[in-house]
């Protein structure tokens, strides 16, 4: 089964974001057992260009979703074209907005996606393969991590075309007033009512967790679609533990 397929079953899935920019970083990753690596624009200091060379790297041996920087069509249509399997779609409020996201992702008719010849065609040797199969293959995820965005749930939900939904806590903490209180209990009550319609829905349904004791309690609590961490945290901590252990013998 591909990515989507998976994530459709509900189908517990474990990733981890890839920031820091560099092809060794992402292939080493890529090589961990991950079942998604997240590759992240809109706060790494990179752009698609980059995303497409750690896609590379990659080298197919583990699904690859770009997080674009904002919700606009060039940035939908320009990652696609990488040819990663699916795109994260950052600050979604309202169900226009999803719905104009899936239309930009998918080709014609079953939305409004433009052409252009990419890595994601085989640079046109393989284009009639992936315009037949591309909507029926791509992933998109949304991400409710603002306040609007619980307040829309519901109808964000019943949007065709969304394979998940998946909470960014720490963004959600600053709309709500908190920033970076993740367990606070208007982000908790907010995070609940995202889940309580998702799952009702039959959405399947994500969020970032920062350490392994997190990430284990939002799978108890039905989330399926888990970005655990991000390669820098991984490097600095166990860095951090190595040279601690050595110090203190």
């Amino acid at each position: 089964m591909n990515l989507k397929e998976r994530i459709a079953q509900g189908e517990p899935l474990i990733g981890s974001l890839v920031t820091m920019g560099d092809a060794d970083v992402a292939e080493v990753m890529a090589r961990v057992g991950f079942d998604y690596l997240w590759i992240e624009t809109e706060h790494a200091p990179m752009g698609l260009e980059r995303a497409q060379s750690l896609l590379q790297a990659v080298g197919g041996r583990c699904p690859c979703l770009v997080r674009i920087p904002e919700k606009g069509e060039v940035w939908v249509k320009k990652a696609l074209d990488t040819g990663c399997d699916g795109i994260v779609v950052p600050q979604i409020r309202s169900a226009d907005e999803a719905r104009q996201i899936v239309a930009w992702s998918l080709y014609p008719p079953a939305g409004q996606r433009s052409v252009g010849v990419s890595r994601a065609h085989g640079y046109g040797m393989a284009f009639q393969e992936y315009v037949e199969r591309v909507n029926d293959d791509l992933v998109i995820v949304l991400q409710a991590e603002h306040v609007e965005a619980v307040r829309n749930i519901q109808s964000i939900v019943e949007v065709p075309g969304i394979d998940a939904v998946l909470v960014g806590p720490f963004d959600l903490s600053g709309s709500l007033g908190v920033l970076g209180q993740t367990d606070h209990p208007r982000v908790l009550e907010a995070i609940e009512t995202i889940r309580s319609h998702c799952q009702a829905a039959g959405m399947p349904l994500g969020i970032f967790a920062a350490d392994t004791a997190t990430a284990k309690r939002y799978l108890d609590q039905g989330f399926s679609l888990i970005a655990l961490s991000m390669d820098a945290f991984f490097l600095w901590q166990s860095a951090r533990e190595a040279l601690t252990r050595v110090r203190d013998g």
